[in-house]
């Protein structure tokens, strides 16, 4: 009984993840954007990685560490595409494929809920 009401909660782990990679995510970008040692942007990036670590220990509650973890790797493809759009970087292929390989990875080890 326990192991179903487990998985029932499963997504609910996996969705809070994904507010934590785009909490932290954001926050790092914010980071970046800050252009003296302490700004209002520096102020925000500090306050979306706090409340992403806290989605995170949050979301641990839902699953196991080992499957709900490999979500916060969706924090790397959202990084590329946060300096493609906010800071004018470019995407190369290799980019291209480290994202399709975490995309991969993701689903294989943490999208598998069963034992």
């Amino acid at each position: 009984m326990a192991q179903s009401k487990e998985k029932n909660l499963y997504p609910i782990g996996i969705a809070i993840m994904l507010v934590a990679s785009l909490c932290t995510t954001t926050g790092q970008l914010f980071w970046k954007l800050s252009e003296s040692s302490f700004n209002i942007e520096l102020i925000i990036g500090f306050f979306l990685y706090f409340v992403g670590a806290v989605c995170m220990i949050i979301a641990f509650r839902f699953g196991e560490l080992s499957k709900l973890h490999p979500f916060l790797s969706v924090g790397y493809i959202l990084s590329t595409f946060f300096g493609y759009f906010f800071l004018q970087e470019e995407i190369g292929l290799m980019s291209l494929t480290g994202i399709a390989f975490i995309m991969v990875g993701v689903t294989l080890i943490g999208g598998d809920s069963s034992k």
